[in-house]
């Protein structure tokens, strides 16, 4: 009996020693294509139910996933009544963390509400109140959450948090943790998701202290520095919105591979020195599309990430439909 428990534990230990999450991108860009924006999904590799990274665009992002064989878990077959689209939005996305109130990183969970079961949506004291007096008032959209004005449909049970408090995100088995971020005078949040000593960090958008004249990603580099010489830290999702060359006062609130690099050098610092973001995965989201004939700023950005990357760090682009394993 003691041998069979003592092997159960090394075993829940080993499972524990070695989790880590899979990333969904069910939108990648920000800006001025509504079918591919910010979104993306995240969960404990021993878990079933995800959590939304935001939500610009849902539905489509999760038709270009099951395309792609994303959700191998989910076939014609066993996700009859619904299709496979319907499966996967109704029933594996266990609520949605949102952080900010701007239109590309909710339009899609607006859009798509209709058709949703009931699940909780998380964000700061500022996301939610936009949510609740600007979206879904019965003006703009009907009221598909448990508070606000007009007639209230209750699909969703919105959660305000306070800043730097730990709280347990619903049914996805993932606790989180949520960090004031500055973005060209609005309000916007960093979500710090966790499960068996590992964590995962998602930024809404941002843009650089120095720009911002704000001490907030300092203190986000703060925290995820402790994570990283925990060992914990298993990657982040951040913006880099332009190429390098775009003047400071025309990046509204977001990031440059330029700024990027120089704001994660300050990771580094927190977390122990040189070599110790070394294999650090950091996806890159939120590229803006560009309208100018022959430009590739997707392209260009992540050259110019590589070209200064001399913190060993991993950066990865996600195309839309793509899943990512983050150990």
């Amino acid at each position: 009996m003691k041998k069979h428990l003592l092997a159960l534990m090394l075993a829940c230990w080993a499972g524990q020693a070695t989790a880590g999450f899979d990333v969904v991108a069910l939108g990648v860009n920000g800006g001025v294509e509504e079918g591919n924006l910010t979104s993306y999904l995240v969960r404990s590799d021993d878990q079933k139910l995800y959590l939304g990274l935001d939500a610009g665009s849902v539905l489509p992002g999760i038709r270009k996933a099951l395309d792609k064989g994303s959700f191998p878990q989910v076939t014609a077959e066993n996700a009859a009544p619904l299709t496979p689209q319907g499966a996967v939005f109704r029933n594996l996305i266990g609520g949605y963390f949102i952080s900010h109130g701007h239109l590309d990183h909710l339009a899609g969970l607006i859009i798509s509400s209709p058709e949703d079961s009931k699940k909780p949506i998380y964000g700061t004291a500022d996301t939610i109140g936009t949510l609740r007096q600007h979206y879904f008032n019965g003006r703009v959209w009907p009221n598909f959450t448990d508070s606000g004005s007009g007639l209230r449909i209750g699909t969703y049970r919105l959660n305000q948090q306070r800043p730097a408090q730990r709280f347990s995100l619903g049914l996805t088995g993932l606790d989180g943790t949520l960090y004031p971020l500055s973005h060209g005078g609005t309000p916007s949040s960093m979500i710090l998701v966790s499960r068996h000593k590992q964590s995962f960090a998602f930024f809404g958008d941002t843009g650089p202290d120095e720009v911002e004249k704000s001490k907030n990603l300092d203190t986000v580099w703060r925290v995820l520095g402790d994570e990283v010489k925990a060992k914990r830290l298993k990657g982040i999702i951040i913006e880099t919105s332009y190429p390098d060359g775009v003047p400071d006062s025309k990046l509204f609130g977001h990031l440059t591979p330029e700024w990027l690099l120089k704001e994660l050098g300050q990771l580094q610092q927190y977390a122990g020195g040189e070599g110790s973001l070394k294999d650090l995965t950091v996806i890159i989201s939120h590229v803006k599309p560009s309208l100018k004939a022959g430009a590739d700023p997707e392209k260009e950005i992540m050259s110019q990430l590589e070209k200064g990357n001399n913190l060993g760090v991993k950066f990865v682009r996600m195309a839309q439909g793509d899943k990512l394993a983050v150990k």
